[in-house]
């Protein structure tokens, strides 16, 4: 009879929701994404295995190496998605990062085993985290690169050399010395000379920790480790010079294949952002020749959004750069756009609504053209697609709005959707772009005023602020309420400073009243 016992509704309805939830928690990770991700470790491990291993693979040696790669990759592969999640989705950067680290262990492989020295590892070491550090931050470089270090530590202790070569864990704080001070001197790349700054001091912190840990190996009395012609301090001497030397060496190599690795991780330099700031680039000479208001705005929003950024520790040579190419696709439609009317009519004034709006909205999708048409890099792109965001352009539905009232002659007639006349998004996913957003919108908003004050300002700032906060524009980003505080009151400070008062030219006494006053061009000219 227990077996034919009805079952309460509301505890079938209880299960029924757990074993959703238990579903929904189990798709949550086992998707494609992480399939793909788990596919990327499996090969990379394999791969990692093949070169510690080889040339000289023993039965009783690869189970070992293959436990302890495993280990070290799966600790690598839980840091890389607890502090760059991205890389579980964004599998080209997986893969090139996993080719990274095999292409460094095999060098140091190949070095060790040819020339019997073990320098090799500080140098892939070097450049491990440079090229990290240059791809990613400061921390995700210098964790990364300590399970790096694990692998050349392996890599150069599976192959016999000279007994005087730092191995073991003399090996790993000398590469450590090298790599922490690369890591936290190379925050970003400004001039040429950086690189070669960055391997020089490293170098130098190379060498002498080689060298001290050198003497302590090798147990050393004070008056050996001072005498010139004893052959192990000669020896140790010798041994930290080609571990500095090829660290400085690095940071030369690394500085010719810059283009190379930005590149390959999609990324923009500080020296590279430089280059595209110039007003010679072709890009920015034709805004300039064909927008010429609109290239006068994109500077004013430049240097707007570089202290904005600035205030609340972002990137602002980013936000400056981005700012100067966020309104390009205004160039093939130019004179539609009001900046560039230059006192004539609008053309607006011809075209309904809907066609106006879309004119208006097209500048985002021919940017996004011209952007890749000149080849400007994916991080500047940005700005591009999300500086108006899924913003409303409130003229032209207020105007399609009001004519559909006078159509409809008091009908109720249902008026347009807000939705037909919004930008198609993205929104902004970065702070740098909100920044370039808010700009945007404040400098326009700023420039209709009939009188320009300090607090007419502070007030169309932080009333645009609140207007694009909660219409959900900053959603996909980390701003916070206090960074938006600080970025109000910088762009506040900035757009005062731009529009600040000018002192009137007095009235010459020799000149009638109501006379103009001669401009000091119109003085110069006079005899």
């Amino acid at each position: 009879m227990a077996f034919w016992k009805k079952t309460n509704p509301r505890r079938s309805q209880v299960r029924k929701s757990m074993s959703a939830e238990r579903f929904s928690r189990i798709t949550k990770y086992a998707n494609a994404d992480s399939l793909i991700s788990v596919l990327i470790c499996l090969l990379f491990a394999v791969s990692s295995v093949l070169v510690l291993s080889l040339p000289n693979a023993k039965y009783n040696q690869v189970i070992p190496t293959a436990i302890i790669v495993g280990l070290i990759t799966l600790a690598g592969a839980l840091y890389i998605y607890c502090y760059q999640k991205k890389i579980r989705r964004n599998h080209t950067r997986a893969l090139v990062l996993a080719g990274l680290f095999i292409l460094m262990m095999a060098l140091t492989k190949l070095g060790v085993s040819s020339t019997k020295l073990t320098f090799w590892a500080t140098g892939t070491a070097v450049t491990t985290v440079i090229i990290l550090t240059i791809a990613y931050d400061q921390r995700f470089a210098i964790g990364l690169t300590v399970f790096y270090l694990l692998f050349a530590c392996f890599a150069a202790a599976s192959v016999p050399s000279d007994e005087h070569q730092l191995t073991d864990i003399n090996l790993f704080l000398t590469m450590g010395g090298g790599v922490v001070t690369c890591c936290f001197l190379l925050k970003e790349i400004r001039t040429r000379i950086k690189l070669l700054q960055v391997s020089t001091v490293a170098a130098v912190i190379v060498f002498v920790t080689a060298a001290a840990l050198d003497f302590l190996s090798r147990n050393l009395t004070a008056q050996e480790a001072l005498s010139i012609q004893n052959t192990e301090t000669a020896a140790i001497l010798k041994n930290a010079g080609l571990h500095a030397g090829i660290t400085l060496v690095v940071g030369v190599l690394i500085q010719g294949l810059l283009p190379l690795i930005e590149k390959a991780f999609r990324i923009a330099t500080s020296m590279t952002l430089l280059d595209y700031s110039d007003a010679n680039q072709r890009l920015l000479k034709r805004l300039h020749m064909e927008a010429p208001g609109t290239f006068s705005h994109s500077l004013l929003i430049g240097s707007i959004a570089e202290a904005a950024a600035e205030a609340i520790g972002r990137n602002g040579l980013l936000c400056r750069v981005g700012a100067y190419y966020h309104d390009i696709g205004k160039i093939n439609k130019a004179g539609y756009f009001v900046e560039n009317e230059l006192g004539s009519a609008s053309r607006h004034d011809k075209l309904s609504p809907k066609m106006s709006h879309l004119i208006i909205i097209g500048h985002v999708k021919d940017g996004i053209e011209i952007a890749k048409e000149y080849g400007l890099p994916v991080v500047l792109r940005q700005f591009i697609e999300t500086h108006h965001g899924t913003t409303l352009i409130e003229p032209f539905y207020h105007e399609a709005k009001k004519q559909q009232n006078a159509n409809s002659k008091g009908k109720g007639t249902e008026g347009p959707s807000e939705s037909e006349y919004r930008y198609p998004g993205p929104k902004p996913r970065t702070k740098e772009a909100a920044i370039i957003m808010l700009s945007d919108a404040v400098e326009g908003a700023v420039r209709s005023l009939q009188e320009v004050t300090p607090s007419k300002i502070e007030a169309v700032v932080h009333n645009m602020a609140m207007r694009r906060l909660q219409d959900g524009q900053f959603d996909e980003c980390d701003l916070s309420l206090r960074d938006l505080s600080r970025i109000e009151a910088s762009i506040s400070k900035t757009l005062t400073a731009h529009y600040h008062s000018r002192i009137a030219y007095p009235h010459p006494p020799d000149l009638p009243p109501g006379a103009e006053v001669p401009t000091e061009q119109e003085n110069n000219k006079q005899p």
